[in-house]
């Protein structure tokens, strides 16, 4: 059952001017540092960043909050299945928003799109309640 769906559309030359101007105050603001590491190491830095920029907005978005009711940017990361699929780590006011969410004997699935088209970068997160596994 679908509980929530967010996206979120953003200029990829806006992030990197938003870098270059801020740096590391930005970064470490807005982004977790296994987010930092990742990016870093990619090519074109800023594409990477944006994307994650707009993952972050529309996960907000998809749990019904943005950035208030105690939901910040780094209690939102993106990270990386084994398979390399993204998802997103919630913590702190954005864990306890979607544990909220969550129907009881159920648990949450978190599926993420990631894309860019330069100067565009795209995300669309969706906020699923599945059953629980039996053990």
């Amino acid at each position: 059952m679908i509980l929530g769906l967010g996206n979120d559309l953003i200029d990829i030359r806006r992030i990197e001017r938003v870098i270059e101007q801020y740096g590391d105050r930005f970064l470490d603001r807005v982004f977790t540092a296994a987010e930092r590491r990742r990016c870093d190491r990619r090519a074109n830095r800023a594409a990477s960043y944006a994307r994650r920029f707009a993952a972050k907005e529309a996960c907000s978005k998809a749990l019904g909050t943005g950035f208030r009711r105690g939901v910040f940017w780094r209690d939102l990361g993106v990270v990386n299945l084994p398979s390399g699929q993204p998802t997103m780590r919630l913590t702190g006011g954005a864990l306890q928003r979607l544990d909220e969410m969550i129907p009881i004997g159920m648990m949450a699935q978190l599926d993420v799109s990631l894309t860019d088209e330069p100067p565009m970068a795209h995300a669309v997160v969706i906020i699923s309640a599945v059953p629980c596994a039996a053990s």
